[in-house]
């Protein structure tokens, strides 16, 4: 059964993503919104197909420029965070030149990075710089890696210093918020340490297997938290900044990993547990 639930998802999202594929294509070297727009409806059908089913607390901010940095637990992370609003992402060099994926991440209008050549930080930083000052909300994975979905890794201050000197080096005020993602049940059964692993994906983890893996079992949860927007000017310490914005992720990340009774997915609640999750969101 599994492997004909496989089938059909796939055969189900190559049928809805080939048609959609020169569309984005031809949106992206035409002015208007269809190519912000495009993808989220691309990845909110993905989500309904494979089965993930998002519950978001707090909100995107409305300020722009934004940058928006979140922990990173799975490839599983740009479909949940794409389906809820018209983003982009900064992610390594290598996934431009991945089957598939990459071509994905480049429709994405995704800005690529040579983490291990230090001299690509200056033409990352400009690029990721322009495309904050048109508008386009872009999430820094600030971790600089996925993990197994139980931690949060210490932030890389680099490219979010990077990436408030391109849009602020004028003088200009950029905003950016945390965001933390919790995956935490599976088929409607919290996952704990021991389970988390069937949706992180990291270290030398083949991408295709896990993937299908996915697939074939769906039904995962995933609680996505908005923190509360910092106004960074240019004067502002770039290590205290990512201390900060790391210590707020990594709170709200383990208050929604912990899930006391968490609102079911697509619904809203006032609960304790929701309540200490803003709290964390806002104290951070």
């Amino acid at each position: 059964m599994s492997r004909l639930r496989a089938f059909a998802v796939l055969s189900a999202l190559t049928a809805i993503t080939l048609p959609m594929i020169p569309v984005q294509w031809v949106a992206l070297r035409i002015p208007g919104e269809l190519k912000r727009r495009l993808p989220v409806v691309w990845h909110r059908m993905a989500c309904a197909l494979v089965g993930i089913r998002v519950r978001e607390i707090g909100r995107a901010a409305g300020d722009r420029p934004l940058l928006i940095t979140a922990n990173h637990v799975s490839w599983l992370d740009i479909t949940v965070l794409g389906s809820r609003m018209p983003l982009s992402f900064v992610a390594k060099s290598e996934v431009a030149s991945w089957p598939v994926f990459g071509l994905f991440a480049r429709l994405q209008r995704s800005v690529f990075v040579d983490r291990e050549r230090r001299s690509a930080t200056a033409r990352t930083a400009s690029e990721l710089g322009a495309r904050l000052a048109e508008g386009d909300a872009m999430v820094l994975f600030a971790e600089g890696t996925s993990n197994s979905g139980n931690e949060v890794l210490p932030f890389r201050s680099a490219l979010i210093g990077a990436a408030r000197h391109a849009v602020a080096g004028e003088g200009e005020d950029v905003w950016i918020q945390p965001l933390a993602l919790a995956y935490t049940d599976l088929q409607g059964v919290p996952m704990g340490r021991q389970f988390r692993a069937h949706v992180a994906w990291y270290g030398d983890m083949e991408m295709i297997p896990h993937f299908m893996n996915v697939v074939r079992k769906g039904a995962v949860d995933v609680t996505v938290v908005w923190g509360g927007p910092l106004r960074v000017s240019p004067g502002d310490d770039r290590k205290m900044l990512t201390r900060r914005l790391e210590r707020s992720v990594r709170e709200m990340a383990a208050e929604a990993r912990a899930g006391r009774a968490l609102p079911a997915a697509g619904t809203e609640s006032d609960s304790e547990a929701e309540a200490a999750i803003l709290k964390a969101a806002k104290n951070g």
